[in-house]
């Protein structure tokens, strides 16, 4: 069966603080700003597909008549990932460090990937990850931080 799914489009996250998180994703990530409007900002990362962009979205619902605020704790999204070059792993940690983020490191050997993690000013995870066929072989998750999956 040929799956119809093509590319990621969009990742969007509601946000409290619309200017500090646009801050962090311009500046900290690195990501293109495309454009802003009153309750939204919208970032490229990627090509895409079909016409369609890939892009991160901020959005401030706070306006929104139903609106309770973000609760972290009962959200399901646990985190997203870039991916990078093998020659950016370690000046991003550098850089990432000597802008005061803790930097958590991981290799997934099962997929022969090495990863950074940092959260935004929200508490949003968020990974740098490329490939290394030097990661080595089986079905375990190298650190103790996070849960693998079931």
């Amino acid at each position: 069966m040929t799956r119809p799914i093509k590319a990621l489009g969009e990742i969007a996250l509601r946000v409290e603080n619309l200017d500090a998180m646009q801050a962090f994703y311009e500046d900290v990530v690195g990501l293109e700003l495309m454009q802003r409007f009153e309750h939204a900002t919208f970032f490229r990362f990627a090509e895409g597909y079909g016409g369609h962009t890939q892009i991160i979205v901020l959005f401030d619902r706070s306006g929104d008549p139903d609106y309770n605020g973000i609760r972290p704790a009962h959200t399901t999204a646990d985190h997203f990932a870039f991916a990078i070059n093998l020659a950016d792993y370690e000046p991003e940690k550098f850089r990432l460090e000597g802008l005061g983020l803790k930097v958590k490191t991981a290799e997934h050997s099962w997929v022969h990937w090495r990863s950074l993690y940092i959260d935004d000013p929200e508490g949003n995870m968020v990974e740098w990850v490329y490939y290394d066929e030097g990661v080595g072989e089986g079905l375990s998750w190298d650190f103790g931080w996070m849960v693998p999956p079931v």
